[in-house]
C-alpha cells in the first residue's frame, strides 16, 4: 500500500454511523455519528476525494472497537491513537495536542486552553476556530472545549451544539440549562 493512500471504513454504533479515514502514519479524518452509512460516507468523503473503502488494519480496527464502546456509554480515552493531521498550523498543532489531553468527563473553555498555551485572551477565538477544523473530533475531543462561563458554544459536527451536549452527558458531564433571555420580576 502507498504510504500517502487513504483508506476509510464505514461502521454503525448505538449513536448511529460513524467514519474513519486512515494512512499508514495514522487517522486522517473521523466523521461524527449521522443516521445513514451514505449520510456519514458522503460527509466523511467531502474533503477525501481520493479515499477507497477498505477494511480495517488490526491498529484501525481497534479505534473502530474504541469509537464503539464510547457511544455505548464506556469511558475511553483515545490518547494515545496515532493521528495524522497533515500540515497544519503550528498554533492548530499546539491546540489540537493540549486537547487531547481532556480527559473523560472534563471540561475546558477556549479561553482556558488558550492561556494554556501562553496565549491571551484574544486567541480564544483562534482556539475556537481549530476546534471547528479538527478533523478528527472525538480522538481530538474537541466536544469538551466549550464558549465562556461553561456555555455549550458551537460545534460543526452534524446534530451542533445538541450534538455536542449529548456527547458530554455520555460521558456524564451536565451542563445547566440556559440563562432565560428575560428576567421574571417575581
Amino acid at each position: 500500500m502507498d504510504r500517502t493512500a487513504i483508506r476509510y471504513h464505514i461502521f454503525d454504533t448505538p449513536r448511529g454511523f460513524c467514519g474513519l479515514a486512515w494512512n499508514a502514519a495514522g487517522i486522517t479524518r473521523f466523521q461524527l455519528p449521522s443516521e445513514g452509512a451514505e449520510a456519514t460516507e458522503r460527509l466523511l468523503l467531502r474533503r477525501l476525494t481520493d479515499a477507497r473503502p477498505a477494511i480495517p488494519t488490526p491498529d484501525v480496527a481497534e479505534v473502530v472497537a474504541a469509537v464503539q464502546r464510547y457511544f455505548s456509554g464506556e469511558k475511553t480515552d483515545f490518547s494515545n491513537v496515532r493521528v495524522d493531521l497533515g500540515a497544519q498550523d503550528a498554533f492548530f498543532t499546539q491546540v489540537y495536542a493540549a486537547a487531547r489531553g481532556i480527559a473523560w468527563g472534563q471540561t475546558t473553555t477556549y479561553g482556558a486552553l488558550a492561556r494554556q498555551l501562553g496565549a491571551g485572551p484574544e486567541a480564544a477565538r483562534d482556539v475556537g476556530q481549530a476546534m471547528a477544523k479538527n478533523p478528527v473530533p472525538l480522538i481530538i475531543p474537541c466536544h469538551r472545549v466549550l464558549a465562556a462561563g461553561g456555555k455549550i458554544g458551537g460545534f460543526s459536527a452534524p446534530g451542533g451544539s445538541s450534538a455536542k451536549m449529548r456527547m458530554l452527558e455520555l460521558e456524564g458531564v451536565r451542563m445547566a440549562p440556559p440563562e432565560p433571555l428575560q428576567q421574571s420580576l417575581f
